[in-house]
């Protein structure tokens, strides 16, 4: 069982929609926090939040190698290893994937994927060392199930899927243990990723969108338990489902799936 209280939890993506949800529940549940983020105007969301149990605040690109460093280089100059990394941070680009910039899913893999295993590289070893520790990724549906439009995102969550599945057999018998986390759409700020290439807007139908302080208290549950998949919501529940049992069916609901988010956009 992880504990988070009175641990040190290092939050990527603190500002964001889980992020804050995030930030009040470990709070809430006894843990010291480290946040990140982009800008100091996403970190102060994350902020509000906190009080003494606050340990750093570090502004951060993490779609570059130098953004993870310095993330790094400020939990050593605080003399703070953290027993609980949450590979939260997140973008996302929707359409074909020919017409999304090549700088957009760039950032897409660079954020998504390559910045939680750069602060894994780096953190490990200490955690290793200490005989304690817990990686949370926050993967996705989409990286159990190809969604259209999607490319670059679900090559990210489908990378990060197998990234901690591996880690965790890699770590086995270290102390060290590694929850990766699959929710379906929630109402967070990704949802309003930029669109490129289509000829008709989507949005997400409503029936399909949980909520994050919900999808947050599945994770903190998850991590407690040392789960290593955590499925936070009952669409990722079928869905996983749907890709184990009846594959063939995807495609299908993912067609309905379009056709009702064109549908939602026209009526917003």
């Amino acid at each position: 069982m992880t504990d988070p209280n009175n641990k040190t939890v290092l939050i990527t993506g603190a500002g964001g929609g889980f992020g804050r949800h995030m930030v009040r529940q470990f709070r809430a549940a006894g843990a010291k926090l480290i946040l990140t983020d982009i800008s100091n105007e996403a970190l102060r969301d994350g902020e509000k939040d906190t009080g003494d149990d606050l340990l750093a605040a570090i502004v951060a690109d993490l779609t570059t190698e130098e953004g993870c460093d310095t993330v790094v280089s400020a939990c050593e100059s605080q003399g703070v290893i953290p027993d609980i990394l949450v590979n939260n941070a997140g973008i996302a680009a929707a359409g074909r994937f020919d017409h999304v910039p090549r700088h957009r899913w760039e950032a897409v893999l660079q954020l998504n994927l390559l910045a939680p295993m750069r602060l894994c590289e780096r953190l490990l070893p200490w955690m290793i060392e200490r005989g304690s520790g817990h990686i949370v990724n926050i993967s996705s549906i989409a990286g159990w199930a190809g969604g259209h439009g999607l490319s670059s995102y679900c090559a990210a969550k489908f990378g990060l899927r197998g990234f901690g599945e591996a880690l965790a057999a890699d770590l086995e018998d270290t102390g060290v243990h590694v929850t990766n986390v699959y929710p379906c759409f929630s109402r967070t700020p990704i949802l309003d990723s930029p669109q490129y290439g289509f000829e008709q807007a989507r949005l997400v139908p409503d029936y399909l969108v949980s909520e994050p302080s919900h999808v947050v208290e599945k994770i903190i549950a998850g991590v407690q338990r040392n789960k290593l998949h955590v499925f936070p919501d009952k669409h990722a529940r079928r869905i996983y489902y749907l890709t184990r049992f009846v594959p063939w069916l995807i495609p299908i609901l993912s067609r309905r799936v379009q056709a009702e988010s064109i549908e939602a956009a026209q009526d917003r």
